[in-house]
């Protein structure tokens, strides 16, 4: 007799993505008789609720069967009395899932950007030094379709774009902004529902944690998942969940695509940035100040490979208005948006307001000032030419 269905669904959504693992690893295949290599190591990120314990335990059976070493890491945020021993018992129960290693992480939580966006910075920032110190190959994450759901519906609160409605994707890299590591945090169960996890959690008698900031309405997920969500699934019908999270992966299919057509348009965009034009000698400086502190004609050369590898991060970038004005609205806003990252705007707090108003530069010039942009970027234009650097 086989295992529950429930338990049946964790583990084949944990084999499919610990298969991908070993497929992307470095180093001999699992059976190779090649000495003195260790198989690679995969962490699950563990709160001690349903769905992370849910993850655990399916992480546990499958990682031996496929040759990985599998460990466990909690994260205290010391947000709550008696956290610490809450993070104890975590570690407690991973070990008892045969999880080596197993570590509880003690993060303070600062106040950017609100408490659930600095409690995640946080997080992820101690997640990302303990999966490098470690030398983990991947940290699987417990976000379920309903998570997914919740992320798709606030997104479409803030008026957001294509990539904000795609959703959580099953492969990312770190949300904290660490660099190098594209393919860290894998989420196997996107396809999977709440209810399943509990449920597998329940007839496993896995004890599980239910955090209570989880059911504060303080927290805007909270109120999304208490109240917005079961208000819609009454107003629509059942199915509302499901539909959300097909919204996310049809959103993705589309963003991934306009992002690939957009590094292609960057690449013939630019143009030469000479000392003169990069320093704003021709006088059109100053700010009008549309997005400082807030949170999210000629032509010259075609983008030779020569001056996009000069065109570092930090260093700025001239672009060809002319050729900006030519490509999609879609694609030239992506463009602008990847342009003012690599000159070192911060990703999380450029917004779309920020991007439509670099946007008028191009379509809706008429002798504006310069566009002031969150990390001391700025964007100017500069006869037929847009300077996106840091200031």
């Amino acid at each position: 007799m086989g295992p529950h269905p429930a338990v049946a669904a964790i583990r084949l959504a944990v084999r499919r993505t610990l298969r991908d693992v070993l497929q992307d690893a470095p180093g001999a295949p699992v059976g190779s008789s090649v000495p003195h290599r260790r198989p690679p190591l995969v962490l699950v990120a563990c709160s001690g609720g349903a769905d992370s314990m849910a993850l655990a335990s399916a992480l546990a059976f499958e990682a031996p069967r496929l040759g990985l070493r599998a460990g466990g890491l909690t994260v205290d945020h010391g947000l709550q009395p008696g956290s610490g021993d809450r993070a104890r018992e975590v570690v407690g129960r991973l070990t008892e899932l045969s999880l080596e290693p197993a570590e509880a992480l003690t993060v303070a939580v600062g106040r950017d950007g609100g408490p659930e966006a600095a409690a995640r910075t946080a997080r992820y920032t101690a997640l990302d030094e303990a999966a490098d110190r470690l030398g983990a190959a991947a940290v699987l994450l417990g976000h379920t379709r309903d998570d997914q759901a919740e992320t798709v519906l606030l997104g479409l609160a803030r008026g957001s774009g294509t990539r904000s409605l795609s959703g959580m994707a099953a492969v990312s890299g770190s949300p904290a902004g660490r660099r190098g590591v594209r393919h860290r945090y894998l989420r196997p169960f996107l396809a999977v529902d709440r209810q399943t996890t509990r449920k597998a959690c329940m007839v496993q008698s896995l004890p599980v944690w239910d955090d209570p900031h989880n059911a504060d309405p303080a927290f805007t997920r909270s109120r999304v998942r208490h109240d917005a969500l079961p208000a819609l699934e009454k107003a629509l019908g059942k199915g509302v969940v499901e539909a959300l999270a097909r919204t996310a992966q049809l959103s993705r299919d589309d963003a991934d695509a306009l992002d690939a057509w957009a590094r292609d348009a960057e690449r013939e965009v630019r143009t030469e940035l000479s000392p003169s034009r990069a320093n704003g000698a021709d006088g059109a400086g100053g700010s009008d100040g549309a997005g400082g502190s807030d949170r999210s004609g000629g032509s010259g050369g075609s983008g030779d490979a020569a001056n996009v590898a000069d065109l570092t991060e930090g260093s700025g970038a001239a672009l060809d208005v002319a050729r900006l004005g030519a490509l999609p609205p879609a694609v030239r806003r992506r463009v602008l948006r990847r342009v003012a990252v690599a000159a070192g705007s911060p990703a999380g707090s450029l917004f779309a307001r920020h991007i439509e108003e670099v946007d008028r530069l191009v379509t809706e010039w008429h002798g504006q000032r310069a566009i002031s942009l969150p990390g001391r970027v700025a964007a100017r234009r500069q006869g037929g030419t847009l300077v996106i650097r840091q200031v």
